[in-house]
């Protein structure tokens, strides 16, 4: 049997796997017929858990079964939102997958520590506690450089309103871009892009070849 393709997504801050983004791809991924290779964690507040749930989930699903073959690092690809996307180009950098990046983070030290204290969240209006020591979390896992720009897809849009889409393109030298001249940090227009994005998460689909220009098209 041919390993799995898991795609694995991860929301931003406040987020969660009710983001439009997170149900838009499982609405396509069930439609596919993938629905069970899809994942879509609610993740910790505390950026050091974040990351060992993705990392267990990873070890987990891609562990060889009784009917399936273990499941190699470029079948697993990670969608990262906002801060899902500084987490996903950590995940990315330990275990040689692959990551598509929306909107990404890319100094959440700096961006995050003015949320210290209780904050709400977008989709149950929970409460929940972002403390000061998560600030050092987010700290521990920046990434400098990429090492392997082949494996880092990154959309980006100019109307970003929260994190400007200049430092996001610098910070993903050589990988694939794709700058979205307007739209908005949510990327309320991620339906357009939703089989872009889905076919380069699948070794076996073609890649659609408006995917390579990196400046705004």
């Amino acid at each position: 049997m041919v390993a799995r393709n898991l795609v694995i997504y991860l929301h931003g801050f406040r987020s969660s796997p009710q983001s439009f983004k997170a149900r838009l791809i499982s609405q396509r991924m069930e439609e596919l017929g993938r629905a069970a290779d899809y994942f879509c964690p609610q993740l910790s507040a505390s950026p050091a858990e974040a990351v060992r749930q993705v990392m267990q989930l990873i070890e987990r699903e891609s562990a060889a079964s009784a009917d399936s073959p273990a499941t190699p690092a470029d079948k697993i690809t990670l969608i990262g939102s906002s801060l899902g996307g500084y987490y996903a180009t950590w995940i990315a950098e330990q275990t040689g997958c692959k990551a598509v990046l929306l909107n990404p983070a890319v100094k959440p030290p700096r961006d995050l520590a003015r949320y210290v204290g209780v904050s709400t969240a977008w989709h149950s209006g929970d409460h929940f506690e972002f403390k000061a020591e998560y600030v050092a979390e987010l700290a521990a896992l920046a990434i400098d450089q990429i090492t392997a720009p082949h494996r880092y897809f990154l959309i980006a849009a100019t109307g970003d309103e929260v994190l400007d889409w200049r430092e996001m393109t610098a910070h993903y030298p050589g990988a694939r871009q794709r700058v979205i001249p307007g739209s908005d940090h949510g990327l309320s227009d991620f339906a357009e892009y939703l089989d872009l994005v889905l076919a380069w998460c699948n070794a076996e689909l073609p890649l659609a070849q408006d995917a390579a220009p990196t400046g705004p098209a």
